[in-house]
């Protein structure tokens, strides 16, 4: 069984270089590696080509923003599982494909916890809340589930809030793992604008939840938003 892990990237040269190391550690075999550049001036290309041998496919061009690049990728999967493993992120351990994997999966989602400035942020059991129960860096994704819920790529801070969504309500399997999968990079662009992907995350309720399910979720997302706009997060 095949897994893919796909690195999207834009001049993070540093970043790149720390995530396919993490990658090239890990101790399961059948893995294919993905690397999508948003055409990079730095030097992340260098970072791929001295690193092609444990790469399967990349490409640097211009994309419409990172969930563009991460729908390309997807396109290009030949796994069975995806990972996304942005640039700067690393995984938990060298085993921990071979944790996941070593048995079969009966599920259409699998998830854990990630580690967040060394502390280990806990998932959240499945169910249809006003944010994410996971980290996509600590999800695995069957490819057939990606494909049938692309990112949204007009929500650029939350498409992938809105494709967990579109998982949960669809009826698809999720299992939550008891540790860690990934180190989380907290240097992305939702962590640097907490207003903006709050107020994305209001558009995606808006856009996938009925009336009834709006009217318990969009309060406290409204409260925490404007909090965070007079703190001028």
């Amino acid at each position: 069984m095949i897994v893919t892990i796909i690195t999207v990237c834009r001049n993070h040269a540093q970043e790149l270089e720390r995530t396919i190391r993490s990658v090239e550690s890990q101790t399961w075999q059948e893995k294919e590696y993905l690397v999508i550049d948003g055409a990079s001036t730095d030097d992340t290309l260098d970072v791929i080509k001295a690193h092609e041998a444990s790469i399967t496919r990349w490409v640097s061009e211009p994309d419409q923003g990172i969930y563009d690049a991460m729908n390309k990728g997807v396109k290009m999967a030949q796994g069975e599982w995806v990972i996304f493993m942005n640039a700067g992120d690393t995984f938990a351990g060298d085993d921990t494909l071979q944790r996941v994997f070593g048995s079969p999966q009966d599920a259409d989602v699998i998830y854990g916890d990630v580690i967040k400035e060394e502390l280990v942020k806990k998932a959240e059991a499945p169910r249809n809340a006003h944010r994410m129960f996971y980290c996509h860096q600590s999800a695995f994704v069957r490819t057939s589930c990606l494909r049938e819920f692309p990112f949204d790529i007009k929500h650029r801070m939350s498409a992938d809030f809105k494709q967990v969504k579109q998982l949960y309500l669809s009826g698809k399997r999720f299992r939550q793992l008891d540790f860690p999968v990934a180190n989380f990079d907290t240097q992305g662009v939702s962590n640097k604008n907490r207003s903006a992907g709050l107020y994305d995350n209001i558009q995606v309720i808006r856009e996938t939840d009925r009336l009834w399910e709006q009217v318990r979720l969009l309060p406290r997302l409204w409260i925490t938003y404007l909090i965070c706009r007079i703190r001028g997060k």
